[in-house]
């Protein structure tokens, strides 16, 4: 199975770049899964849409705005992050593109079935290259749930 863990944002605004810091801090704990691409989306392009396409199953990771504390996070999957995309429009920076990504691989007929969106509420989207301290605390036990989620997927048929 085909994993595509995608890590979207700005990692020169603070919070809003903590999907590419979670991206960083996976490389060397899943370099070894030969079935697992970890994809740098950055502000999002539809570029991403073939390698969204050709994944049997999506990771997002991102900065949104769940209503919870700075670097409290939630993952939600399958139809609850469809859900999330579509009734949030304004829930990331990113929604718009996240939501045409969407639409693009259901058009496609190739939307994965196993999915899921791990979001990380932020505190500060200013400039800045790293993390504010509560959302850098948030990135450890992402990546843990992340790794617990790929192995799951490869356990089930």
């Amino acid at each position: 199975m085909k994993t595509l863990v995608l890590g979207i944002g700005n990692t020169l605004l603070t919070d809003e770049g903590v999907g590419v810091h979670v991206l960083q801090a996976l490389e060397p704990k899943l370099a070894h899964l030969p079935d697992v691409t970890l994809l740098d989306g950055g502000t999002l392009s539809f570029t991403l849409a073939g390698p969204i396409e050709e994944a049997d199953a999506l990771i997002v990771v991102d900065a949104a705005n769940i209503k919870t504390n700075p670097g409290e996070w939630v993952l939600l999957e399958g139809e609850e992050m469809d859900s999330f995309l579509m009734s949030n429009r304004k829930a990331t920076v990113h929604e718009v593109g996240l939501t045409d990504l969407r639409a693009i691989a259901i058009l496609a007929g190739h939307w994965p079935e196993k999915r899921a969106m791990l979001a990380i509420q932020p505190d500060v989207i200013d400039w800045g290259e790293y993390p504010t301290p509560a959302v850098a605390a948030a990135i450890p036990p992402a990546c843990t749930a992340i790794q617990k989620l790929i192995q799951e997927w490869q356990h089930v048929d």
